[in-house]
């Protein structure tokens, strides 16, 4: 086994070619082998392995400074950089985080986790670089999902207008998350695919080489020749109109011609260049390669058949609120559904179905989704926006600026509200509360489970007066059927008491109210009657209902699935009546803090938000008021 060698770089640089290409074989094997257990981005970390390989081959990282965009496809890269052994417990609460992190390695020169940075990055350590003198490579991995961002092509602009030496690695795989929109990857596939040009070329430069003594330099020649030729058959030539030298398209699973390539890039020290890379997203494994959409992100499967190990019980959220604007769709011809490149993670692949007419991919550019929805709005269609709630953040000047101001009926679904395991910090959807809440006009809800959630949607459908965003979490309901016939009636503003007590009430939002119930029942056991309240509306908020459940409790604490700073207990505290105040116990919630990544249950229990440490905390709380008293 050649990868039990390989410590470092350092061995990795001891290698030859075929070496090289037996040790791609075996990461490959070992990432299937421990994301198989582990879950994780599993097509994407294959489809770069040799490109990773070539890379570290070439480059003297961490001295070069190699700069990966969102950062899902690095599980090559921490094998080889000396995190062989940390990485079987990769994304495991106290293991190695599934992204790179600079607490972990000098090979990880930033904490990257969402898309389209790593140009911006590349550019600002490269000015840094030439300001102080230094002599060291920048290089950025970026993927044509990636490129369809705007701030990566603020980047690129930035980028062509400096005589910076930065290297810019283009991994087009023709398959971001949800498969590529637009006309940016129109133009790469019409690049990889020009026969004319790929004939002419691939022939040509084989006769060329075979000439003696002075084959090397008329390859050369050639191959700038070719270059500049391209360019009239080729519609747009957008890099190099950019200002950015371009090369390629190299075939990025040939290690012999991608070490090439990058040691002939590598010489030429003016200016900003860019290596065009074509991979196949899940190379190395059959159900990957078929499906890399589905194993873009996966938990434990079987390594023989690709079938997952474990299967939540009931429909999940992301699933609910798809089939819930299908259903509402086809008897309204105005509801028009939004997502940015993650039809498939929130549930929209159903609309798009039925309505494909009605169902915009925008790519990864949650900004404009926003602001398109807003002119959609203004127009009188109905848009649904579908985001996750940690992308969201990405877009909250437009939220703001183009929808709130205006007042504009813009429907926001907000998936993968809270905690969201093991992606951990970048993906943990915690701060939507703190922000939304408090933007003026917003109506904003957070359902405990599927019918709820469905007619808040349906609410939102036939609701013309402002915006609504509506956050959910991650994973199932329990719920194993939702009736998509029969639609309940729901007003915002409105708590529902789930369950009397006159011990102490515990305020509940969204996913936290079957936590509430959990310790309920805890709490009953130690002879103490708690009531459980689902607040339902974060804005508008039902003051009057709280304070009246307040008034026939001792005691009351709140629980979310967010942060604690600017959230909604944080708000409760302060607007209840004065002489409520001091029943408060604690505001349950997550500290001012990043959360680290683990199992969701795994990081309830560390952060004390898991029944049975929320029970003990009750109890110490009110044994110690009464200590006080």
């Amino acid at each position: 086994m050649i990868l039990e060698r390989i410590d470092s770089v350092d061995d990795l640089k001891a290698l030859d070619i075929g070496e090289l290409e037996a040790l791609s074989r075996e990461v490959r094997e070992y990432i299937i082998d421990v994301i198989s257990r582990n879950g994780g981005h599993l097509a994407s970390s294959l489809g770069v392995v040799e490109l990773t390989v070539a890379l570290h081959y070439v480059f003297n990282a961490p001295a070069d400074t190699i700069i990966w965009d969102v950062g899902h496809q690095t599980y090559a890269h921490k094998i080889i950089t000396g995190r062989r052994e940390a990485f079987k417990r990769v994304r495991k609460l106290g293991g190695i985080s599934g992204f790179p992190k600079v607490n972990e390695s000098p090979f990880d020169p930033f904490n990257v986790g969402h898309s389209s940075t790593s140009l911006s990055l590349a550019l600002g350590t490269a000015v840094a670089r030439d300001i102080r003198n230094e002599d060291f490579k920048v290089i950025a991995v970026i993927g044509d999902g990636s490129l369809t961002g705007g701030m990566a092509f603020e980047a690129l602009n930035n980028i062509g207008h400096t005589d910076t030496d930065l290297i810019v690695i283009l991994n087009d795989n023709e398959h971001s998350i949800s498969k590529n929109v637009g006309a940016l990857s129109n133009y790469l596939t019409r690049i990889i695919t020009d026969p004319y040009y790929n004939r002419l070329r691939s022939k040509t430069m084989r006769l060329v080489k075979r000439i003696p003594k002075i084959g090397g330099a008329l390859y050369n020649f050639m191959y700038h020749f070719f270059e500049g030729f391209k360019g009239l058959l080729v519609p747009g030539r957008l890099f190099d109109d950019m200002g950015l030298r371009y090369f390629g398209p190299v075939d990025g699973h040939n290690l012999s011609l991608l070490v090439d390539v990058m040691n002939k890039v590598k010489q030429i020290n003016a200016g900003p260049k860019i290596i065009h890379v074509i991979t196949r997203k899940g190379k190395g494994y059959l159900p990957a390669e078929k499906n890399p959409s589905l194993f873009h992100g996966v938990g434990p499967f079987d390594r023989a058949t690709g079938i997952p190990l474990k299967r939540g019980t009931g429909m999940s959220y992301s699933s609910i609120a798809g089939k819930t604007v299908a259903r509402l769709a086809a008897s309204d011809e105005s509801i028009m559904a939004i997502t940015a490149a993650m039809k498939l993670g929130t549930g929209l692949y159903e609309f798009e179905d039925h309505f494909p007419e009605r169902f915009f991919d925008v790519g990864i550019a949650e900004q404009h989704a926003i602001t398109f929805a807003a002119a959609l709005a203004s127009r009188g269609l109905k848009p649904f926006v579908s985001v996750y709630s940690t992308f969201l953040q990405r877009a909250v000047d437009q939220l703001i600026h183009d929808v709130a101001i205006m007042n504009l009926p813009v429907r926001i679904l907000i998936d993968r509200s809270g905690i969201v395991g093991d992606d951990g910090e970048t993906h943990h959807g915690l701060f939507d509360i703190a922000i939304i809440r408090n933007i003026p006009n917003m109506i904003f809800l957070a359902p405990s489970g599927g019918e709820e959630l469905r007619d808040m949607i349906a609410f939102a459908a036939g609701y013309s007066g402002g915006p609504v965003a509506i956050r959910f979490p991650r994973g199932n309901t329990g719920e194993k059927t939702i009736d998509l016939e029969r639609f309940g009636h729901y007003r915002p503003g409105r708590m529902r008491v789930a369950a009397r007590g006159g011990d102490i009430a515990i305020l509940a939002l969204g996913d936290m109210v079957a936590t509430g119930m959990k310790v309920r029942e805890l709490l009953k056991g130690k002879g103490v009657d708690a009531a459980v309240v689902n607040l339902r509306s974060i804005k508008p908020l039902d003051m009057p209902g709280i304070e009246k459940m307040l008034m026939e409790s001792a005691h009351f604490i709140t629980l979310e699935n967010g942060v604690v700073s600017g959230g909604i207990g944080e708000f409760i505290a302060a607007s209840v009546r004065n002489d409520l105040k001091g029943r408060l116990l604690f505001l349950g919630g997550f500290p001012d803090r990043f959360i680290t990544h683990g199992t969701n249950s795994e990081l309830l229990a560390h952060y004390g938000l898991d029944p049975r440490s929320l029970c003990s905390r009750i109890l110490r709380s009110i044994k110690n008021k009464k200590a006080v008293s």
